[in-house]
Formats: structure tokens, C-alpha cells, sequence
């Protein structure tokens, strides 16, 4: 029973982990986004696709405090801060 649960709990995290991705390929891609915002999403969606950086849990971490860095920049449109702050809401709940 207990292993079910940890399965369990790693595969909600693994759907977060994606779900986070993909939107941070949306903004990756958007054109009308500065390029400096884009590339820092890149680095972030790099970071948290590296595997031999840590567990989920830590890459989850390190990639809300590098989108948090991201979000206090004044020239960031409002709603891709909010996409943002979604995201970081998205892997907030990872917990192993």
C-alpha cells in the first residue's frame, strides 16, 4: 500500500513537473515577449529537465527562485507574471 501512494506521488509530480514545462515553453516561444525574459525561461525549463541536478523536488525549488527573480523585473508584462506566478504555484506543490 505504501509503495502505491509513493507511486502515486510521484507520478502527480511528474504531471506537474510537465504541466510547468509546457507553459514555459509557451512563453519561450511567444515573439512578443523581450528576448531577455525568453531566455531566461529557457535556462529555467533546462534546469528543471536536468535530472542529474537532483531530485524533482530540489530542481522544483531552484526553479522557483530563479522564477522569482524572473517576476520582479519591471518590464515583464502583467499577465506573463501572472502565467508566471502560476507556475510557480504549479511547483510550489511538489513535495517528495
Amino acid at each position: 500500500m505504501h509503495s502505491t501512494k509513493k507511486e502515486s506521488k510521484q507520478r502527480e509530480n511528474q504531471e506537474r513537473l510537465a504541466s510547468a514545462i509546457a507553459t514555459l515553453d509557451i512563453i519561450a516561444r511567444s515573439n512578443n515577449i523581450q528576448r531577455n525574459i525568453r531566455n531566461m525561461v529557457k535556462e529555467i525549463q533546462i534546469a528543471l529537465r536536468d535530472e542529474k541536478a537532483g531530485s524533482i523536488s530540489v530542481r522544483a525549488a531552484n526553479a522557483i527562485s530563479m522564477l522569482d527573480s524572473v517576476t520582479q523585473n519591471p518590464q515583464l508584462q502583467s499577465h506573463i507574471r501572472t502565467t508566471l506566478w502560476q507556475v510557480v504555484s504549479s511547483l510550489e506543490s511538489i513535495r517528495e
